[in-house]
């Protein structure tokens, strides 16, 4: 709780406003590769029913309300995503989500320094601790561009293989991980290249003895964020790493509909495609960003993954009042 109180001083301090908005969703969220949990809203007449979905993360109402006039504002939110669950997974966790109008993502890495500093004194520690290393959040930060990042852990030229940047060749990097050991897979997609080697070579380094900043995504991974004005190739993208666990996702926020419209779709037709499912769009949400959505920039950080950072813990349900129950291999609890 301690923990909790500080990052809400911390947000109060700076002129924030707390929102809370619903858990249930036209929309959970767009990204193909997270499932999520469906219900029934019934109303009084048998024939008043919708489906809707428990969000993945609050994002698209907070950007309504940032389209509102809410210039900075944060929430603390129970998200739920199936299909997970691992050390660092829960089906349901505790979002901490911010949004600043008229700010870079560069300024969202200050934010969390200070962010993790306030929760770090918080816990009464001077170091994060996980996966038997420490990183000190209070010195230096390491700011790490993707494509430095291929090069110096993987010895991979990242940018060389998406001659087209938006589309990205999969066969050019499919042989660069051949050629360091990681065998492709059929149907393997350049992303799916991205992450394996990611994972294998290049998060096992990252935020151990200081915290790492992951800094300029690929623009074919830019999500929900802007390319950068000075570098088409790239997207204003960051997620922050502490002792190899990935703890924050940020975005210079896009405000095109179109834009945004176009990369749903192309979005929910993988997901069809890989899943056999598809999310209905937010159109609340495109209609919010057509009435002019300011400049900003948002995160996600995983507030759980911050809490057993700053106590040492090792498994998200050790810093879980109570974690969710597992399935039981019988099927009916015996």
């Amino acid at each position: 709780m301690r923990i909790r109180r500080a990052v809400r001083s911390y947000f109060d301090e700076r002129g924030f406003l707390e929102v809370e908005t619903p858990a249930l969703q036209v929309s959970p969220g767009m990204e193909p590769h997270l499932k999520a949990f469906s219900t029934v809203l019934e109303g009084p007449n048998p024939d008043d029913v919708q489906t809707l979905h428990l969000h993945t993360s609050p994002e698209f109402a907070m950007k309504k309300l940032l389209v509102a006039g809410v210039e900075r504002l944060y929430q603390l939110a129970p998200v739920y995503r199936n299909g997970e669950r691992s050390d660092t997974h829960s089906p349901e966790f505790t979002m901490l989500e911010w949004y600043r109008a008229g700010a870079t993502y560069r300024d969202l890495v200050e934010d969390c320094r200070g962010l993790v500093q306030a929760a770090t004194r918080a816990a009464g520690a001077d170091r994060l601790r996980g996966r038997g290393g420490e990183s000190d959040p209070f010195g230096d930060w390491e700011i790490l561009g993707v494509a430095e990042a291929f090069a110096r852990h993987a010895d991979i030229d990242l940018l060389a293989t998406a001659p087209d940047p938006r589309a990205p060749d999969r066969d050019m990097l499919a042989c660069e991980a051949a050629r360091i050991g990681i065998a492709p897979h059929d149907g393997d997609s350049w992303e799916d290249l991205f992450f394996r080697i990611a994972f294998e070579r290049i998060e096992p380094h990252l935020g151990f003895g200081r915290p790492t900043v992951l800094i300029d995504y690929p623009v074919s991974m830019a999500a929900l964020s802007r390319p950068k004005a000075d570098d088409p190739r790239l997207a204003e993208r960051f997620e922050l790493y502490v002792c190899g666990i990935e703890l924050a996702n940020a975005f210079g926020e896009l405000t095109d509909p179109a834009v945004q419209r176009a990369r749903f779709e192309a979005d929910m037709a993988l997901k069809e495609r890989l899943y056999g499912e598809r999310f209905p769009i937010d159109e609340d949400f495109l209609a919010a960003l057509s009435h002019g959505m300011p400049d900003s920039a948002g995160i996600a950080l995983g507030f759980d993954r911050l809490v057993m950072l700053c106590t040492g813990q090792d498994a998200i349900d050790d810093v879980l009042w109570a974690p969710v129950a597992r399935p039981t291999h019988g099927g009916r609890g015996d």
